[in-house]
């Protein structure tokens, strides 16, 4: 048997965070069991678990500081209120069911705890450390997480430390903001007024990329934290290097250009793939884009079918034809967004099609009323606002 739980309860300073490792004495936790018992190292002596001295829980249980020790005060904490509630709760998991009384004897429990230098509260640093050691030991037993909740929760999730989320493309449709206004500025007062919406992705457009470069995409993180930004370089040549440098301003996407060569397209999205970025292809004077995408190596995550601005103003039609490139890869992971001239009359057409992104730039850029001109368009998207009632407890 070798098992594995994590837990973290309780809040501020007294805040409990467990690691633990399940498995048989004669295995290799058993072994790591041994060594930690036998070579010490400064700072992290690991001890015992007992419910008071000379009663320790079976099965037994090592607690591990997580948190180098310095002094006496700090030893305490541990090997005291957070030693016993490491104990209590092993003991009691056995009583309960949680954890097989017939496999007590063969088996050993490794905890790693953390508890801050700054706790005081020995009463809270118990039960918080109680609560986390028997929550951990539950979802070891039950291998928890499931993969079906991993899989739902990826794209969903915010740790509490890092202080913001990182967006992913999880649930279409989606509004993305063309920015394409040459002017930090007015740019910048655009997104202050833009609504929160778990439906809105931003774009630095090519125009205020190309006057400021891609460290504006740095300046809109001062306003928006959560929100989905895409860098619209539209990449013709050195695919991988565009990612790269779109990549270190923390761009969660990167455009490239459907009339860059195979070789370079395949070398882009390769490389967004493997930062973790998504790699969208913009269609725009691509006689054929079922045929360029055909001949890539990998798809990429977005396709944007994109009617120009200058043959919009010429009386240019186009055709987005989302429904014919969506039958073309069928079964393939891929999201299509639509863009050029698109108001919000047009939506519902657009999202009958098959769209998943639509792309507005002047629209709302050039309104008058910024807040105003975004609802126009969220309002026509279907649940337009994601678990707005899903209550974000485990």
């Amino acid at each position: 048997m070798y098992l594995i739980g994590e837990a973290l309860v309780g809040e501020g300073d007294e805040v409990a965070h467990i690691d633990l490792v399940v498995g048989d004495k004669n295995g290799p936790v058993g072994s790591a069991f041994a060594n930690s018992m036998s070579h010490l190292s400064a700072g992290h002596t690991p001890v015992l678990a007992v419910i008071r001295p000379n009663l320790p829980p079976k099965p037994f249980t090592l607690v591990v500081p997580k948190v180098t020790v310095k002094d006496m005060d700090e030893a305490n904490r541990i090997f005291g209120p957070a030693q016993a509630a490491v104990a209590k709760a092993v003991a009691d998991a056995v009583e309960e069911g949680i954890f097989p009384k017939d496999a007590i004897e063969d088996t050993v429990l490794i905890a790693s705890v953390f508890v801050s230098p700054k706790a005081t509260d020995y009463r809270k640093i118990y039960h918080y450390n109680y609560s986390a050691m028997k929550l951990a030991l539950r979802r070891a037993m039950t291998g928890y997480p499931g993969l079906d909740k991993i899989i739902y929760e990826k794209d969903r999730a915010k740790h509490p430390i890092m202080g913001f989320r990182v967006p992913r493309l999880w649930r279409p449709p989606y509004l993305q903001i063309a920015l394409d206004v040459p002017d930090l500025q007015k740019t910048m007062r655009i997104i202050e007024s833009v609504p929160t919406s778990d439906r809105i992705i931003l774009e630095a457009g090519t125009p205020l990329i190309k006057k400021y470069g891609t460290n504006v995409i740095k300046e809109m993180r001062t306003i928006t934290k959560d929100v989905f930004i895409v860098a619209d370089l539209k990449t013709l040549d050195v695919g991988k290097v565009e990612v790269d440098i779109a990549y270190d301003q923390t761009a969660d996407a990167v455009v490239a250009s459907g009339l860059a060569a195979t070789v370079t397209l395949d070398g882009f999205i390769y490389e967004a793939k493997r930062l973790g970025t998504y790699a969208m292809l913009d269609m725009m004077n691509v006689d054929d884009p079922i045929k360029k995408l055909s001949s890539l190596k990998e798809l990429p995550d977005v396709v944007i079918l994109h009617r120009s601005i200058d043959v919009e103003r010429a009386g240019g039609e186009g055709s987005w034809n989302v429904k014919e490139l969506k039958d073309a890869f069928k079964g393939k992971k891929i999201l299509v967004a639509v863009a050029g001239g698109i108001t919000p009359d047009k939506v519902a057409q657009a999202l009958k099609q098959g769209a998943d992104i639509l792309i507005v730039g002047r629209y709302i850029t050039q309104s008058k009323d910024i807040e105003r001109a975004v609802r126009e368009f969220i309002v026509k998207l279907p649940e337009s606002e994601v678990d707005l009632l899903r209550e974000h407890v485990e």
